[in-house]
């Protein structure tokens, strides 16, 4: 009897070559041969579940931030708001090797994002997923004068910078989520 085959288990494998690859070689250079190289799978199986290298960067990046979503979502079960977005932040900052990698990728993507809409349009979903959270939780704050969704922008920008420079060494880890445990007490003070 033939075994029966996880087309979704099957298509993960492929996206999380490609992030692989993504992650130390940037997309713009990444084939679908590569992919399927870093998989040990042939191209034909690759080109059977993508028809085109967009068509699996764009799964790959939807898979990836379903993978952030579901911790974040666990980070967020339960607390106070301050609490709730520390810990969907802390998600996102590239503090062990699943978040590094996921890092690395996400900056590939924003580069392949510049030149690809469909790319853009996916980035730009998920940005305003993890912004409306966090605005709702100001305003359940009472974040005094500040303008909840400017606010929710400049937190994200934070741990985009941080992520960026820790990625290149530039700060220890600590020092990094001191930075946006400092910025969080000044916002929800």
């Amino acid at each position: 009897m033939p075994r029966r085959v996880d087309h979704r288990e099957r298509r993960e494998l492929l996206a999380d070559a490609l992030m692989r690859l993504a992650a130390t070689h940037g997309l713009q250079g990444v084939s679908l041969r590569q992919v399927a190289g870093e998989a040990g799978v042939s191209t034909g199986m690759v080109q059977h579940y993508f028809r085109t290298k967009d068509e699996m960067m764009t799964f790959a990046l939807s898979m990836a931030g379903s993978r952030i979503r579901a911790r974040s979502e666990a980070a967020a079960a339960s607390g106070t708001p301050r609490e709730l977005v520390r810990g969907v932040l802390l998600q996102i900052l590239p503090l062990d090797d699943t978040r590094r990698l996921e890092s690395h990728v996400g900056l590939a993507f924003l580069a392949y994002a510049a030149v690809k809409p469909a790319i853009r349009e996916g980035l730009r979903a998920d940005a305003d997923e993890l912004r409306g959270f966090i605005a709702r939780q100001l305003r359940a704050a009472g974040a005094g004068n500040l303008d909840p969704d400017l606010a929710a922008i400049g937190l994200m920008a934070l741990v985009d910078g941080l992520g960026m420079q820790l990625l290149s060494g530039q700060y220890a880890e600590q020092d990094a989520v001191a930075a946006l445990d400092a910025q969080l007490a000044l916002i929800f003070s």
